[in-house]
């Protein structure tokens, strides 16, 4: 019952939002190019959907994002830890990283242009470097927040330091290094669809959103921004609480 009530509460924003848009396209002042009603963006996306326009541009901008979210990722974590665990390390990246942290990813797209060209190269790095800095924070925050009374005992007992990275450190760092993925995926999420307007790419779902932009089609653009919100809410509920559930949440790191 309660399970019921949690998603029924969840659904009420959608509705009223939804119910919202519905009126302002029949009694709003904006012509239905601009407003269309909910039945014609479905359509719109069931047509899309039928035609492969959608999965073609989803799997093009899925493709991209998974390249750079992994190079972030990786290169997150390992700079992340060893800012964490090496004071010489931390003292000589973290007034650079925090000087080019709050920048917004999208301001070097021009650069990346310049350097890299037009296509998919220059989105997939932008993208890896955007959310890098992200991943690097929260792994570095983790990693101190390791308590060092926990190193301590281990080390008194006798743990070399392989198995305090492995069975402290990193179980410790663990939530934190989740969150900074987390974050650093939804940042190159959104960046990916700005990047895609601006880079030249064949084809992706932000390729759809400016085309449609141009040629006054709103059902394809909100069809498409319908299709990315689904892409986002699977991400995030397929992989980062399924990860979450079987290590945090089972080692009582944080609730369920």
């Amino acid at each position: 019952m309660r399970r019921f009530m949690d998603i029924l509460l969840a659904c009420i924003p959608f509705a009223i939002i939804l119910l919202s848009w519905q009126l302002l396209s029949l009694y709003g002042s904006f012509p239905q190019k601009l407003v269309p009603d909910l039945g014609q963006i479905a359509q719109t996306f069931v047509r899309l959907a039928s035609e492969g326009i959608l999965w073609d541009a989803a799997k093009s901008t899925l493709y991209r994002l998974l390249l750079g979210f992994i190079i972030s990722g990786l290169v997150g974590i390992f700079v992340g830890i060893l800012m964490g665990r090496y004071k010489a390390v931390e003292d000589t990246l973290l007034p650079l990283i925090s000087f080019v942290y709050p920048i917004p990813g999208i301001a070097y797209a021009p650069l990346f242009v310049l350097w890299f060209g037009l296509g998919d190269i220059p989105a997939i790095l932008l993208i890896a470097f955007a959310s890098t800095f992200i991943v690097i924070m929260n792994t570095w925050k983790g990693v101190k927040s390791v308590k060092p009374v926990w190193i301590k005992s281990a080390e008194i007992m006798g743990a070399k330091s392989t198995d305090l990275f492995w069975l402290i450190v990193l179980p410790g760092a663990l939530p934190f290094i989740l969150s900074g993925l987390r974050l650093g995926l939804a940042a190159a999420w959104r960046i990916l669809v700005a990047v895609e307007m601006l880079m030249s790419v064949k084809i992706g779902l932000g390729w759809m959103i400016f085309g449609s932009q141009t040629f006054l089609n709103t059902d394809v653009m909100l069809a498409t921004i319908a299709l990315i919100g689904l892409i986002g809410v699977i991400l995030e509920k397929q992989i980062f609480e399924q990860i979450e559930r079987r290590t945090v949440v089972r080692w009582g790191m944080v609730r369920g």
